[in-house]
């Protein structure tokens, strides 16, 4: 019995090699670009493990969960770590990374991440690239959940390991992964002895085995059904138009962040200003006396499809993620969310504006 999921040719390292240029060109970039057969954690941690050393001093930039990772990676690499935390309803600021610099001019290497769908918030990247690249140190970035959503111009903003997956506003597949990694990036990891080698985490192996080799051979087989379904999403990023794409997750911020506000009922942006909001998810503080997690938990049972959460971690207690990115960066889901939380608000006896709440949405979406 044939199955269109099973019965598949191999792929080949042409076809291989004809996805990663594909990405290349949705992270405009002329930099080697790897996709790495796993989660985007792998790549993350790849990278840091590849340039981070007991000689390195990293500045790592903490707007939310992920930040405080890296810093615990770079730590467990032996690097001297300066963390930036920022409060997670606000986004850092190029003077502030100048300022960092100012204070320790030793530091060599800067973590940051660009779009934080765990919190709402949103770097200004360009920005800090240029702060970064007057420094001279090498600029590590995971645009995971901004890619898709916001421009990411690798090569412009001076970005030395940018990092992706597909699973949010790209609305592809969660199992494979993606890194551009500049000359410099590739020279710190080569003199770097303490970097992975023959390990799942290594880039120097796929360096030296695959892009060194002129993609002629694949060091081991890859994971087929992700590679092609990593192909077909970015095939329909191509034939949308990847600025069509970004509009369309930039008008549902506005309009989930305009209909918040319409709904009431105590419901408030968590984000305080709007050009620090991502456009991948907004986040909502919950009312006062409102746990979030049990508003949430009211809201998905009169819709179980929402793309509605709360905060993780300690943050269940006061933020709700609206999660409108790939399939769900759509009027209809933002509508279907608002509606959903006005009933669990009203149901906590707050009053709510429902269809004023929609018709925002409607009068804001662009």
């Amino acid at each position: 019995m044939t199955h269109p999921f099973l019965d598949l040719a191999p792929l080949g390292a042409d076809h291989f090699a004809a996805i990663e240029d594909r990405v290349a060109r949705l992270l405009s970039t002329e930099q080697d670009v790897v996709i790495m057969q796993g989660e985007a954690l792998l790549p993350l941690e790849g990278a840091i493990r590849a340039t981070a050393g007991p000689g390195t001093t990293a500045l790592n930039v903490i707007t939310g969960p992920y930040g405080q990772t890296f810093g615990d990676w770079l730590r467990d690499c032996g690097a001297t770590v300066v963390d930036l935390a920022v409060p997670f309803h606000t986004a850092v600021t190029a003077e502030q990374i100048r300022q960092a610099f100012a204070e320790h001019p030793e530091i060599d290497f800067v973590s940051l991440v660009h779009a934080e769908a765990a919190t709402g918030n949103t770097n200004p990247v360009a920005e800090i690239g240029e702060v970064a690249r007057a420094h001279g140190a090498l600029f590590y970035l995971d645009a995971v959940a901004s890619i898709g959503a916001e421009p990411v111009l690798t090569d412009a903003w001076g970005v030395d390991l940018c990092v992706i997956g597909a699973q949010k506003a790209m609305g592809g597949p969660a199992g494979v992964s993606a890194v551009s990694v500049s000359e410099r990036a590739w020279a710190r990891m080569a003199a770097n002895p303490r970097a992975p080698r023959r390990s799942y985490l290594s880039l120097l192996d796929w360096k030296e085995r695959w892009i060194d080799g002129g993609r002629k051979a694949l060091p081991h087989a890859p994971a087929q059904l992700e590679m092609l379904a990593l192909e077909a999403c970015v095939e329909r990023i191509e034939a949308a138009g990847l600025d069509a794409v970004m509009a369309r997750h930039a008008s549902a911020a506005a309009a989930t962040r305009a209909g918040a506000v319409a709904l009431g009922g105590g419901l408030e942006p968590y984000v305080y200003e709007a050009r620090d909001a991502a456009p991948v998810a907004t986040t909502l503080r919950a009312p006062s006396g409102v746990v979030a997690s049990e508003l949430v938990a009211k809201a998905l049972t009169s819709d179980p499809a929402v793309p509605v959460a709360a905060g993780g971690g300690a943050l269940a207690k006061e933020m709700i993620r609206v999660n409108h990115y790939g399939a769900d960066a759509t009027p209809g889901a933002v509508r279907a969310s608002l509606a959903a939380l006005g009933g669990a608000l009203s149901e906590q006896g707050l009053r709510v504006d429902v269809e004023g709440a929609l018709r925002a949405v409607e009068e804001t979406w662009r």
